[in-house]
């Protein structure tokens, strides 16, 4: 009786102990039931689609992770390319500021240089004015010979006289000069101050002997400047040359220059009356050389030559009107 009250036999207790488990018939019933339905069910719902469905997700979450990544990437890029942005946006302001600050400053020494140029034009207006009273007498042009500074100064009247005409553009070319103005009157004094030391005899020797490249200078401008343009500077211009020609030796390198002739045609037409003068009295003086004509050939009987000066007989000024008939005859007398 004692042994059956314990509750537990021999044997479910050696099943205890090597690991047998007491259950109920009905709730072994139960969980067989379960395993059966899953049986049935976990196929239709463990199927190819769901497993696909499975992978696309795990495939979306690593994709997502990988935006974020991305994302994250970008973010910082935007970050620094924005830091970069501030400081070239600040680089930009300061050269901004400092261009403006030379803009100002330029515009100021362009103020000053102007100040600075229309001081200097006065100046050498001036002083070159004075020249050209000064050299109006002998002994004077005499003194800048013995002193020896007289070519270097010839030297930088030419580089002016050419500077100053090639600097005109066409439109300026075209139009009347401003008589009044201050470069304008420096050049005058210069061509005035060349055209007063080739009227004394030493003078033209020096000039006929040792400034050539004035004188083809001279020659080369006359020919530059359209007509009617600055005709007091090509008077002074065409009075140095004649100066020059009352030399022989000046004549005969004047002469020898293949453009005369030509620039000689064009000053003829030039509309202002004293240029032709002036001209034609450059050509009376090469006429009147009798080897220059054997030079020039048959240029000087060139029947164009003849009726421009031919034309001038008829002008209305007197000195033009005689000075165009003594030069016909001349050319007439070469026939």
């Amino acid at each position: 009786m004692s042994a059956s009250g314990s509750g537990k036999s021999p044997a479910s207790c050696h099943g205890a102990k090597d690991g047998f488990v007491r259950v109920r018939k009905r709730d072994l019933e139960k969980l067989t039931t379960e395993v059966m339905q899953l049986r049935e069910f976990l196929p239709r719902v463990l199927n190819r689609h769901l497993i696909e469905m499975l992978h696309k997700a795990q495939g979306a979450q690593r994709m997502k992770e990988h935006h974020e990544q991305e994302q994250e990437r970008l973010r910082q890029e935007c970050l620094h390319l924005q830091s970069r942005l501030d400081a070239v946006q600040t680089e930009c302001q300061k050269e901004r500021e400092e261009k403006l600050l030379l803009r100002e400053q330029l515009w100021q020494s362009g103020a000053e240089l102007e100040q600075q140029a229309d001081f200097c034009s006065g100046l050498g207006s001036a002083a070159c004015s004075l020249l050209w009273s000064c050299s109006a007498g002998e002994h004077t042009v005499t003194q800048w010979l013995a002193d020896g500074k007289l070519q270097s100064f010839l030297t930088v009247a030419a580089q002016t006289l050419e500077s100053f005409v090639r600097s005109l553009d066409e439109e300026v070319k075209t139009q009347t000069e401003d008589h009044n103005s201050q470069e304008h009157q420096f050049v005058l004094a210069l061509a005035g101050t060349i055209t007063n030391i080739a009227a004394v005899m030493c003078g033209r020797d020096f000039l006929s002997s040792s400034a050539h490249g004035l004188l083809d200078t001279l020659m080369n401008l006359l020919e530059l400047m359209k007509p009617g343009v600055f005709p007091k500077l090509k008077v002074l211009m065409l009075m140095a040359l004649y100066n020059v020609s009352i030399s022989v030796k000046g004549l005969r390198y004047i002469s020898e220059n293949p453009g005369l002739l030509s620039l000689i045609w064009t000053l003829l037409d030039d509309g202002d009356w004293e240029v032709c003068l002036h001209a034609l009295r450059l050509l009376q003086s090469v006429l009147l050389e009798e080897e220059v004509p054997l030079v020039l050939g048959s240029s000087l009987q060139d029947p164009d030559l003849q009726a421009r000066v031919s034309r001038l007989t008829s002008a209305a000024q007197p000195s033009l009107r005689l000075a165009a008939q003594q030069t016909l005859e001349d050319l007439l007398a070469l026939q």
